[in-house]
């Protein structure tokens, strides 16, 4: 039977959007405009290294601990660049800021195939429509970067709600925002404990997005899988 659904709530990275090039080229780039040379696989396993003790440190960007998102990142970058061998003061901080920045637009970011026409064709079919992201609140502006912003009528971040996904209280707040009951309520997403299994967690239905040679995830029956974005409209309307 068709799902009575709606309401459709998306995750973003590596959903919707993914980043142009591995995180170590940009940093690399940026090393070089400076006349500093690190080879760009370093730089991706320091940020891993960076990236993941910031996040046990200060969770959600420190969000619960007085720091902003655009300080937490500064420290990463600065980080990943000291871990790297890199430890001049006054480059890494305007490297930091400059990465900062170019993060938050088109320039790193891109659509992710077929992402966009998904969009457009779930709102032409009447579903209202929100993002649900483990994101900084540079995300608004990202969306809008890439020309998908208006196809939302919220974009729900972990740093502006105070939870992140798996959480169920950012799901909570989506439905509080779209207004409907969590069983006329979809969530799409790629990570499995993240987004569908939370999602299903509150009593909303959910799609996860595999591409090919992904492991099957136990306990996601085969209508829930979603091989490419452009399968949704289909197995919603079955």
């Amino acid at each position: 039977a068709m799902l009575r659904l709606r309401l459709l709530t998306w995750d973003v990275k590596d959903t919707l959007l993914r980043l142009r090039q591995p995180v170590g080229e940009s940093y690399a780039a940026e090393a070089r405009a400076h006349g500093v040379r690190v080879q760009p696989e370093a730089l991706g396993q320091s940020f891993r290294e960076a990236y993941g003790a910031q996040s046990r440190r200060f969770p959600n960007y420190g969000r619960g601990q007085g720091l902003s998102s655009q300080q937490w990142w500064v420290d990463v970058v600065k980080q990943t660049f000291r871990l790297s061998g890199v430890h001049e003061d006054g480059v890494l901080t305007l490297m930091a800021e400059n990465l900062y920045r170019d993060f938050c637009s088109a320039r790193n970011w891109e659509v992710l195939p077929g992402a966009g026409e998904t969009l457009s064709r779930c709102c032409q079919r009447g579903f209202r429509m929100g993002v649900v992201s483990n994101f900084d609140n540079r995300l608004e502006n990202v969306l809008s970067q890439c020309n998908l912003r208006h196809h939302f009528e919220f974009v729900l971040t972990s740093e502006d709600v105070g939870f992140a996904k798996p959480d169920r209280r950012i799901f909570e707040e989506a439905l509080r925002l779209g207004g409907v009951p969590p069983e006329q309520a979809a969530h799409v997403g790629d990570d499995y404990a993240r987004d569908y299994r939370a999602a299903r967690a509150v009593g909303m239905h959910g799609f996860l997005l595999r591409a090919a040679g992904q492991g099957k995830e136990p306990g996601v029956p085969p209508e829930h899988i979603l091989p490419a974005l452009s399968h949704l409209l289909a197995l919603i309307e079955k």
